[in-house]
């Protein structure tokens, strides 16, 4: 394969560190910070609208992370260009740790152990095997059949729910809206790993929340716009769910004034479950321009009309 270039247009992105990573991974790949003329590849984040009439060659776009809704919803992005979701070994190792502390959190309600320290009260607590945890996992994407497949590991009763029909050895899989009341029934620990499509916003909401067991964890790390606000704080306040860890919110940056920062049972991560390591991602990044420039099909590529 010839040289070919790929456009850099990640705000805030470490252009050297991902340029030698590049040059590690493929040295028929070159990195440029300035679009030019034949750029058929791009690697984007929060990239302006303005990039895209200036690259009328563009091919492919790979999103810098999992989440594509700027993307589909750009009219200036070509509707003739490939968009590749961001599926790299490095990013889903983060995500799947992100999720097994906190599952591990709630399972063990480590907030009770901190409120006792506070108090320096000895704690005699006590908690279930993980086997009898009924954890799930909505959004059975790569992130979320990784994360699935480590709960199960790790011994907790693991389900996972998905728009199309998954299977994954030891995890009971659940698909299409007809089956997620069956998915929910019961659930102590609820991980959030879906796209965000119309039908996705707003599906962590009371409703929802009621369908799964007294008491239950909330796990978002997906995009805040799932999550109903109100609801969530009304289900906490009630004791229908016991606490929640959100990675995501609505607004980003969280606002300082927001009632989420000081709620004693919400624990607030700064978007940043899943980093990407230059390394791998240039290594995915290159096979997949390979496999393009063979004729072969793309993978993880986004499919508009279901928009993920």
């Amino acid at each position: 394969m010839t040289e070919r270039r790929i456009l850099f247009a990640v705000r805030d992105g470490d252009f050297a560190a991902w340029k030698a990573a590049f040059r590690q991974a493929s040295p028929q790949l070159a990195l440029v910070k300035q679009p030019e003329s034949g750029i058929r590849y791009a690697l984007v984040w929060r990239s302006p609208s303005e990039l895209y009439p200036t690259l009328p060659d563009l091919a492919v776009i790979f999103s810098l992370g999992a989440g594509i809704e700027r993307l589909l919803h750009d009219p200036a992005v070509p509707r003739t260009a490939a968009i590749v979701k961001m599926a790299e070994p490095g990013m889903t190792a983060s995500m799947t740790q992100y999720i097994l502390w906190q599952v591990i959190r709630h399972h063990r309600r480590f907030w009770e152990l901190e409120a006792a320290q506070e108090e320096a009260h000895w704690l005699d607590q006590d908690y279930p095997a993980p086997w009898n945890r009924k954890v799930g996992v909505l959004g059975l994407g790569t992130l979320g059949s990784a994360a699935a497949a480590t709960l199960r590991d790790f011994g907790f009763a693991t389900r996972g729910w998905s728009r199309s029909r998954k299977a994954i050895d030891g995890v009971a899989c659940f698909a299409g809206d007809a089956e997620r009341d069956a998915f929910l029934d019961g659930l102590e620990i609820l991980v959030c790993l879906l796209p965000l499509t119309p039908q996705t916003t707003g599906i962590l909401n009371a409703d929802l929340f009621a369908r799964l067991a007294p008491g239950a964890a909330l796990v978002n790390a997906a995009r805040g716009a799932h999550l109903n606000e109100a609801d969530l704080l009304s289900a906490l306040g009630s004791g229908r769910l016991a606490a929640a860890a959100l990675d995501v919110t609505g607004v980003e940056p969280l606002p300082a004034e927001h009632p989420f920062w000081h709620h004693p049972r919400i624990f607030i991560t700064p978007h940043n479950a899943a980093d990407i390591d230059p390394a791998t991602a240039a290594a995915e990044i290159a096979r997949q321009v390979a496999r393009f420039e063979a004729g072969q099909q793309l993978e993880h590529e986004v499919e508009r009309d279901r928009g993920y």
